[in-house]
């Protein structure tokens, strides 16, 4: 029924699952705005794509498996925020002794990742600013922009992943030369 769009089904499917699936995603990941997130883009996935979904075998499989994925993808982002975090603060932590040569590196590197950014849609640019210059939270970002914390999460790793691209070979000359 539900792939014929009615909504009473996808009602039903929402009361029966929305509760056992936020307490799994929030067993996880230990915070209720993420398992909020996660547990309603499953059900507005499921929603926009009710004319192609089958459901084979079973239902909640396959509910429990889309909100596995999603939580996969989660701890991705996550890690790669962590990673680019920890790089960039060890690097801002070498050039601590402010020498002509470190200052030069610092200058030319400041100078590539400032337009690596100007490369990126410029929503993607205004949150990665607000979130590594002025150091929003993704909460925070979310609220000041009225969009979602997944939209903001989602930005900023595409942001990164962009850096990490663009400026892998120049981070490890510069720790190479630095070290």
């Amino acid at each position: 029924m539900l792939e014929k769009g009615r909504e009473e089904a996808f009602s039903e499917i929402y009361e029966r699952y929305w509760e056992k699936l936020y307490v799994y995603v929030f067993n996880r990941t230990h915070s209720a705005d993420i398992s909020f997130e996660i547990t309603q883009d499953v059900f507005v996935s499921i929603w926009q794509r009710r004319h192609e979904v089958v459901f084979h075998s079973s239902l909640s499989g396959y509910m429990f498996a889309s909100v596995r994925y999603k939580i996969l993808r989660y701890i991705k982002s996550s890690i790669i925020r962590e990673e680019y975090c920890r790089d960039y603060t060890l690097f801002s932590q070498s050039l601590s002794d402010n020498s002509n040569e470190e200052k030069v590196n610092l200058h030319q590197l400041e100078e590539a990742i400032e337009k690596n950014i100007r490369e990126l849609p410029k929503r993607c640019q205004e949150i990665f600013r607000m979130s590594r210059y002025q150091n929003l939270s993704i909460k925070e970002i979310a609220d000041k922009l009225n969009i979602s914390h997944k939209t903001v999460e989602n930005q900023l790793t595409i942001a990164l992943s962009h850096l990490r691209k663009s400026l892998g070979e120049f981070m490890l000359l510069v720790l190479f030369l630095i070290s």
